[in-house]
């Protein structure tokens, strides 16, 4: 199951289960969309992936109790705030690489 982390590892802005500016990579890394596309240039800080659009769990029970209240989203909080000089120097590497190409 989709761990919904309930903020920016970055900026700590808050991202609730519903938020539209919610992004993560392949290991479930979460940034708000704003610390994605001017901080990190699409490259993730902890494996140099790629990021898109954290699913929205839904509210409603529609299909055999999938739903937020089933499934409610996580409280854990993880900040890593990013070493700019280190996401830099990523960037430089993998940054010009399609994001399935790294």
């Amino acid at each position: 199951m989709l761990e919904l982390r309930p903020c920016c590892e970055h900026c700590e802005t808050p991202l609730a289960a519903n938020a539209t500016n919610a992004m993560i990579c392949s290991f479930e890394c979460t940034f708000c969309k704003e610390c994605v596309e001017t901080v990190l240039a699409n490259v993730c800080p902890n494996c140099g992936g790629g990021f898109c659009a954290r699913p929205i769990r839904p509210e409603a029970d529609w299909v055999n109790g999938n739903n937020l209240s089933h499934y409610p989203a996580g409280k854990r909080v993880v900040i890593k705030a990013v070493n700019l000089s280190q996401q830099k120097s990523l960037v430089e590497r993998v940054g010009t690489l399609a994001p399935n190409k790294r």
